[in-house]
């Protein structure tokens, strides 16, 4: 036993259920203010802690920072992307963390104007995030939103763009996003709830006016909806779009009449999700009304309230998964997935159609910044886990791809170095489960000899594809074969994929990386005493999960902002987020769900038995997953395991969710996390 670990005091709270009690001796730790000074010494002193037995390896997490870094261009620009009459880049450059924001009225930026520096916006601020940049219908007025904090509660200023100086209008507790009438002066925004910290409230805004005097316009009295503002395809209507787990709403306003109602569009129905856009006189809906997968169906003003009445534009398919839809003029674009693998289909609107084809085996990409209905290109953002991050604009008549750039990576790397692949694991009950895997071929002989990191997601219907990272160069270069395990609880392989990973079916998610790691190792990708695993947030708990289900796998873990404490949580409607997410884990509150989650929740299945070596970390602001999950779960940690393995715990006390903000200041966590698996295979060579 470490005799320098912290060890927190037991205050024995009852927690009561369904006839059920548990007892909770780190209930203490929970602080909503963050100010306690018992709870901010214990964090303290964890952080300490971590960094005294993390100091013999400070020449190896600077070695490996210094490596990260030194990848990045120093000096680095997006690809211009005309909205209106200009033309919109941002730039970074020397060491600078943040990006500078330009525009021009040339695609050459030969007249290029700063509209914001970031970096002089976040000065003095050990956190800072810019959420939205929204230039009026005009083009003289910008609005911007900041969080000093990293908890996603946003400030709304503004600047006018014709004298570069801010205007006295300031809305406070927002969530960051803006969408301007035509009218160039109102403008509206969402309001959050100060506890839960969800956007519960649409209020309208008119410049030169304080905010006392903004009107509220709309109200979702159901807390299980995520609320969101956006505008038409073409400029003629602004949406507020309501989200819940699986059903949608969404409410419509004539941008030309911002004092004008919001309307319903079609009544809420419990199930019914979709997403709609309009353009000219016809709306695109992508719905899974009688449709699994989705499809694409088209109504008009008199036809888009009555479902019966819509047109069928593009049909369900049982094993293709609609996932988006970007409208032009002259063409609209499906982003598809079967199979695993996202794929792009271009649509005139006579009725033909193509797909855009790509040579790797497995990447990823996504429709990019496409502000002009009327472009004839549409933007698509291409990488593989060998080829780094690319900019295509595809021609939507003849389909040719022109490379407008693609991300330089510094030092020796060379994509044919490496090698990426697609595998299908078959798990316990019998379902063939996607994993994307590189390695260095050099390095590689799959005799069962290479450190494994596998990493993991596997909630919300998010799929985490086979993308670019230089960062994960680090360890392909030191011989680890990485891999990520595309589980249940994601829309890999459709939407049906999605509903067998979580409530009643959340194990799934949890069997399916195990037994993805034991076939890896099986198959010789990894050695069986050198497998690591990592992952964040719903990430996290899949870590803690199998933290307590199959131990024995796992030389090490990284447990990264991880929801730990499912069903105290899940039973406190004060917690931001908790009320959201009843469809996804279960409402604990009916005696069902609570067995299911008490089933698996890390926090309340901790033994006494041996554990991984364990990295874990937070931000004490975090507002998705609060701070006291992992600081009550390394506690108990503490109090059971039986071994004498590693268990650190670090909080940084400025940051959030997302972790440190900056391009170079959150490669210091990655380099944390790796120089941890690295020294512990050092250590397990010698033991």
């Amino acid at each position: 036993m470490d005799k320098t670990q912290p060890l927190a005091k037991k205050l024995p709270k009852s927690l009561l259920n369904h006839d059920h009690e548990r007892i909770d001796n780190y209930y203490w730790m929970r602080d909503d203010e963050r100010k306690n000074d018992e709870v901010l010494a214990h964090l303290n002193a964890e952080n300490a802690h971590c960094d005294a037995l993390m100091a013999p390896h400070q020449t190896l997490q600077s070695q490996l920072f210094e490596e990260m870094k030194g990848r990045i261009v120093k000096d680095d620009s997006s690809v211009p992307s005309k909205d209106g009459s200009y033309w919109y880049v941002s730039e970074v450059n020397g060491d600078e963390e943040y990006a500078k924001h330009y525009r021009a009225s040339q695609e050459d930026l030969s007249d290029k104007t700063l509209l914001l520096d970031v970096n002089q916006l976040a000065q003095g601020n050990e956190f800072y995030d810019v959420g939205d940049i929204t230039v009026s219908p005009h083009e003289q007025l910008l609005a911007y939103s900041e969080d000093t904090d990293g908890r996603r509660i946003y400030t709304i200023k503004f600047l006018d763009l014709t004298t570069n100086t801010l205007l006295p209008d300031v809305l406070h507790n927002t969530e960051g996003q803006v969408v301007w009438a035509n009218d160039n002066k109102t403008l509206f925004y969402v309001k959050k709830d100060e506890q839960t910290l969800l956007g519960f409230q649409v209020y309208r805004h008119v410049l030169g006016t304080p905010q006392s005097d903004d009107i509220l316009v709309f109200e979702e009295q159901d807390r299980q909806f995520y609320m969101g503002l956006g505008k038409s395809r073409d400029d003629s209507a602004i949406f507020i779009y309501l989200a819940a787990t699986e059903t949608s709403d969404q409410l419509i306003l004539d941008a030309n009449d911002p004092i004008g109602e919001f309307k319903t569009l079609l009544p809420r129905v419990e199930g019914h999700e979709y997403g709609l856009e309009k353009m000219g006189e016809f709306y695109y809906i992508l719905t899974n009304k009688a449709a699994k997968n989705f499809r694409l169906m088209r109504a008009t003003e008199q036809t888009i309230a009555d479902i019966e009445q819509w047109e069928e534009v593009v049909a369900h398919r049982e094993h293709v998964l609609l996932e988006g839809l970007e409208l032009f003029n002259s063409h609209f674009v499906l982003t598809e997935r079967e199979q695993g693998q996202i794929r792009f289909v271009v649509h005139d609107y006579q009725g033909q159609s193509y797909h855009l084809s790509f040579d790797d085996a497995c990447y990823y990409a996504t429709i990019g910044s496409n502000p002009e209905p009327s472009a004839t290109s549409v933007r698509i953002h291409y990488s593989s886990m060998t080829t780094p991050s690319s900019v295509y604009d595809c021609n939507l008549t003849s389909g040719k791809k022109t490379l407008k750039k693609q991300q330089q990576v510094l030092g020796d790397f060379k994509p044919e170095y490496y090698h990426s692949e697609r595998l299908h694991i078959t798990a316990r009950d019998g379902v063939k489960v996607p994993v994307s895997l590189v390695y260095r071929k050099d390095k590689f002989q799959q005799d069962g000899s290479n450190p494994l990191l596998q990493y993991g997601y596997g909630s919300y219907g998010i799929t985490i594809d086979p993308n670019f990272s230089s960062q994960i160069l680090s360890l392909l270069d030191r011989g680890f074969v990485y891999a990520i395990a595309h589980i249940r609880g994601s829309e890999m392989l459709g939407r049906q994929w999605y509903e067998q990973g979580k409530k009643a079916d959340k194990q799934n998610t949890f069997n399916d990386f195990i037994d993805v790691t034991k076939a890896l190792v099986e198959q010789g990708y990894g050695d069986k005493d050198k497998v690591f695993a990592s992952g964040g947030s719903a990430g996290g708990l899949l870590m803690g999960a199998i933290a307590n289900q199959a131990p024995e796998l796992y030389l090490g873990l990284g447990c990264h902002v991880p929801f730990l404490d499912v069903l105290t949580t899940m039973l406190d409607e004060s917690i931001p987020l908790t009320t959201n997410e009843y469809d996804e884990w279960g409402n604990p509150n009916f005696q069902a769900d609570y067995q299911t989650i008490l089933a698996y929740s890390p926090y309340d299945n901790i033994e006494a038995k041996a554990y991984p070596h364990i990295l874990v970390t937070t931000g004490l602001h975090d507002s998705q997953v609060q701070y006291w999950e992992p600081m009550k779960w390394v506690a108990k940690l503490r109090e059971y395991k039986t071994d004498d393995n590693l268990l650190l715990f670090k909080t940084d006390m400025e940051a959030g969710h997302g972790g440190a903000s900056g391009r170079f200041k959150s490669l210091h966590e990655r380099a944390l996390e790796m120089a941890f698996f690295i020294s512990l295979l050092d250590t397990h060579s010698q033991a």
